[in-house]
């Protein structure tokens, strides 16, 4: 089976394509052990390309931890740039199938070559039931919420997936260890939750940590710079359009006046290889 490691800031992905080989029964299983770094090939996810009825392509997400994810912002810009190199579509400007719906990334390319990526990724949701996160009011806007020993503030939203987001006045001080598993699985998210830890630099720009669901801490976060970016505007902490500065890299984040959320960053291959055994 062939197999290329991609990366967008960091977040990294081994990309399968579902079109050309035969995958697994239990992509869970699969996933599992391609993802571990010391007895796999390492990387927080797997993306398979498949294709779709409904988009020009569709792609699947699973967790390092074998879960199914809707949507993953740093995964779609490498998925697009996967295909698009690949031949699977052939403008630059397309649409991919996911669970959280259809996305279109939008190639910026520079003397032929993938730049930067684009994507519309779609309507914020602040809906309690649609995250969904328990409680009475309709949504949760710097909402108190108890975990171990401290009590945050937290702007929760769904963005394709559902996220958590805390202002702290230095993410490097957080001890994400061990606050992010135990806010990630809190009982007020039935389907668990990302956790971003988020510092205001100016109006203009965000300093992130991140816990995954289904991944623990990664570099990055593409669906959850856009939450950060809509919770900071929510807080009236920043204005719509921001650079958010992750572990692994900057991303740039618009919440546009069409309601929408824009995100552009870069996407990178590593290596691709074939996989004798897993």
């Amino acid at each position: 089976m062939r197999f290329s490691k991609l990366h967008g800031i960091g977040n990294d992905f081994v990309v399968i394509d579902g079109i050309k080989e035969k995958l697994p029964e239990d992509k869970g299983i699969m996933a599992q052990k391609l993802c571990d770094r010391h007895f796999g090939i390492g990387a927080d996810g797997i993306l398979l390309v498949l294709p779709s009825k409904k988009a020009d392509i569709k792609m699947e997400i699973i967790n390092s931890d074998g879960s199914e994810a809707e949507m993953c912002g740093n995964g779609i810009r490498c998925f697009a740039k996967y295909v698009y190199e690949a031949g699977y579509v052939k403008n630059i400007e397309f649409t991919v199938e996911t669970l959280a719906g259809i996305m279109t990334p939008l190639l910026v390319l520079e003397d032929g070559k993938i730049k930067g990526i684009t994507v519309d990724m779609g309507v914020p949701s602040l809906a309690r039931e649609d995250i969904p996160m328990l409680g009475e009011k309709e949504k949760a806007v710097n909402e108190p919420l108890v975990v171990l020993d401290k009590t945050f503030n937290v702007t929760a939203l769904l963005m394709g997936v559902p996220h958590c987001v805390i202002f702290t006045d230095d993410v490097d001080k957080v001890d994400i260890g061990k606050y992010g598993p135990e806010l990630e699985k809190h009982p007020i998210f039935p389907r668990k939750t990302n956790v971003h830890f988020v510092q205001v630099i100016n109006e203009g720009e965000l300093k992130m940590r991140v816990w995954e669901r289904g991944a623990g801490i990664t570099l990055a976060c593409g669906t959850g710079a856009c939450a950060s970016l809509v919770a900071s505007v929510l807080n009236e902490k920043t204005a719509k359009k921001a650079l958010v500065r992750l572990p692994g890299g900057t991303l740039e984040i618009e919440w546009a006046e069409n309601g929408r959320v824009y995100m552009t960053g870069p996407a990178r291959e590593v290596f691709c290889g074939e996989l004798k055994d897993y």
